[in-house]
């Protein structure tokens, strides 16, 4: 720049690369709705209509889905190894495990594409494979202690725990939408009574209301293995076929 010339402002950033920005953040909010509505196999193409972009442009910046469930649940992951941490260093290992798992239930409860993240195995998602390890060492620790303290059944090992949480993890989604957004607490608490090694004397009441014989019916229809997604059941009142 020469003397008495005005400085030259810096240039603005390319339109291109604002627009490519934006379009990701599009689609990691669409992905994070269509997830939560539908699951992790939820159709990508529909995630590229939610978002206003085309398949060509998804796939550009998140080349496979493990890409994109990773850049959506990243930070709620990470949330549970938080919560982990805090159960660790509990007073008394009962309390930690048991504010640790319902926190983690009230996480699965309220998004189905991170209970189906927690309660399953996607290969290739990095933090998945980290929040699996820390959530096995933290209830193998806490079972440790518990066993130590004499507060959970001696018997009782870290893969008998993580199996029968797997599977009435994977029942919330479909009782909390039958039924109440908190009715998983009922189920929980029975299960953890029977952790106990001392049976509680008079038993303690569980919490909420019991199933109906319609409500409980309506949770095994919804956990049928042929249960149609929102966009098949669209497509077959409209008379057109399923691929």
């Amino acid at each position: 720049m020469t003397v008495g010339e005005e400085p030259t402002a810096p240039a603005p950033a390319p339109r291109q690369r604002r627009d490519a920005r934006r379009n990701r953040d599009r689609l990691v909010e669409a992905a994070h709705a269509v997830f939560t509505e539908q699951g992790l196999e939820a159709p990508l193409d529909v995630i590229a209509r939610r978002a206003g972009v085309g398949n060509a442009t998804l796939y550009r910046h998140f080349p496979t889905r493990a890409a994109l469930v990773d850049a959506v649940f990243h930070d709620q992951l990470t949330g549970t190894m938080t919560a982990g941490e805090r159960a660790r260093t509990a007073p008394d290992a009962w309390t930690g495990l048991t504010d640790y798992l319902r926190t983690v239930f009230t996480t699965l409860a309220a998004d189905r594409g991170t209970n189906d993240l927690m309660t399953t195995r996607l290969p290739d998602v990095e933090v998945l494979q980290t929040v699996h390890a820390h959530n096995r060492r933290t209830v193998e620790l806490l079972l440790e202690r518990a066993r130590a303290e004499g507060t959970v059944r001696p018997d009782v090992t870290t893969e008998d725990l993580l199996f029968a949480l797997a599977a009435l993890g994977r029942a919330v989604p479909p009782l909390t939408t039958a039924t109440t957004p908190d009715a998983w607490h009922r189920p929980l608490a029975l299960f953890l009574d029977g952790l106990r090694a001392t049976p509680a004397t008079p038993p303690r009441p569980l919490p909420g209301s019991a199933l109906t014989e319609a409500e409980l019916g309506s949770v095994l229809g919804e956990m049928g293995p042929h249960r149609a997604r929102p966009a098949e059941d669209a497509r077959a009142k409209g008379g057109e076929r399923s691929p």
